[in-house]
């Protein structure tokens, strides 16, 4: 199960440390500033609001999770959590490949990437466009529906050439405890488990067309903290793997495995557990090895990550332009809200806004002795950045940073709404 802590954090250090985990050490905290390479965050960015992004803090990212993960499995961002393209593009160095989700990101993956053969898109609408780009290219098109099958098949023959499929399997389960189910029920998402069988028996039928079936796109869900769930998780696909090729010979050329790997947003959580996670991550390649040698064939296994990688690699930057009490309750109001930071105001999916971790950027070292609400600019009562927050004492100037927010931040927000100015982002 995912732990959680319920008491308050003291200062801006302890919620540092308790929200990033082993990143915490990745933001500098230098007399009492948030701070990157000693420099505060306040002098390197002139105006706000900023997303900041920290190389250091992906870089340990990537290296914590590769510490965990065997060598025969590899990693592919998922660009849609962040596609900022400096910081695809130091990613590219650092990871196996990318998973897309629109013909932007993959002509930005192909852009940065060495090989084709490292990138995949997936989704439930895609157009025609992005089956052309993607067969062209050599990107593998992780399929939604028989239709879809189709639609490649006819792209193919236009074309000439050959079109790489996985197909997405929505699974008879879910990951419990995820923040977000994509599996198990009815879902747009995938092909349904049980129709799977009779798709990999039609493989030569697909390859006289034009389509090389290579493999597999599993995902149940998202943002877990639970080890024990993912962990429960991965045995479950290795089962119906196992239960496939017994039934149909079909021995996956490529995998691409959505763990789910959860990030600490709210007050009570606790960093997902990765070492906890190493023995089913071994356990993982050893039954996927297994496969290959029972089909004669190396299975090429991916997980696909995204949050997990960037969330705690970015910050979001505001500053206090007013302060105000109403009718008993103390608002901070600030520049920035939810036009560039929609999760934090709660409406990027939430049922309950739950407050986000968020520290003053210059005072680190004073106590939060106050209670207070945080507003944005918007004509609206849904541009909330926090509610009940423990802050040190603030007036205007000073400027908060809101941690966690290198993942579905400047991308998954209505920067259109009021016609305001949209954030300036910066990979430092």
């Amino acid at each position: 199960m995912a732990r959680r802590d319920d008491t308050t954090p003291t200062d801006g250090h302890e919620v540092l440390e308790r929200t990033l985990g082993r990143l915490g050490d990745c933001w500098g905290r230098d007399n009492g500033h948030l701070s990157i390479d000693g420099q505060p965050l306040s002098a390197r960015v002139a105006q706000t609001p900023a997303y900041l992004y920290s190389r250091r803090c992906l870089d340990a990212s990537v290296a914590s999770l590769r510490a965990v993960l065997p060598a025969s499995i590899g990693i592919h961002y998922a660009i849609k959590a962040n596609p900022f393209p400096p910081l695809v593009r130091h990613l590219a160095e650092q990871v196996d490949g990318f998973d897309c989700a629109s013909l932007a990101e993959m002509q930005l993956a192909r852009d940065v990437a060495n090989d084709a053969q490292r990138l995949s898109i997936a989704g439930p609408a895609k157009s025609r466009a992005e089956h052309r780009f993607a067969i062209e290219a050599g990107i593998t098109i992780n399929t939604e529906s028989v239709g879809e099958i189709e639609r490649i098949l006819t792209e193919s023959r236009r074309l000439g050439r050959r079109a790489r499929v996985a197909l997405r399997v929505n699974p008879p389960f879910a990951l419990k405890g995820s923040g977000m189910h994509m599996g198990g029920g009815a879902r747009p998402f995938g092909i349904d488990s049980e129709a799977i069988p009779a798709l990999l028996e039609q493989r030569d039928r697909l390859a006289e067309g034009g389509i090389d079936l290579v493999g597999l796109h599993l995902f149940a869900g998202s943002q877990s903290l639970d080890a024990e769930a993912i962990a429960a998780t991965l045995n479950a696909w290795t089962d119906l793997l196992r239960d496939w090729q017994q039934a149909t010979g079909f021995t996956p050329e490529e995998l691409i495995i959505g763990p789910g790997l959860g990030v600490a947003y709210h007050p009570g959580d606790r960093p997902l557990d990765l070492d906890a996670l190493a023995p089913a991550f071994a356990r993982l390649a050893a039954d996927l090895a297994a496969l290959g040698d029972a089909g004669g064939r190396r299975v090429v296994t991916r997980l696909e990550i995204g949050r997990f990688l960037v969330a705690g690699a970015g910050v979001y930057l505001t500053q206090v332009v007013d302060r105000k009490v109403s009718r008993g309750t103390t608002y901070l109001v600030c520049d920035g809200g939810m036009h560039h930071h929609l999760a934090l105001s709660g409406n990027l999916g939430a049922v309950l806004r739950r407050n986000w971790p968020l520290v003053a950027a210059d005072r680190l070292d004073v106590p939060a002795s106050e209670t207070v609400d945080l507003a944005g600019p918007l004509c609206t009562p849904l541009d909330v950045l926090g509610k009940q927050q423990s802050l040190p004492p603030l007036a205007p100037g000073d400027r908060i940073a809101v941690l966690q927010s290198g993942a579905y931040g400047a991308s998954a927000s209505p920067t259109g709404f009021l016609s305001r100015e949209p954030a300036i982002e910066y990979l430092i």
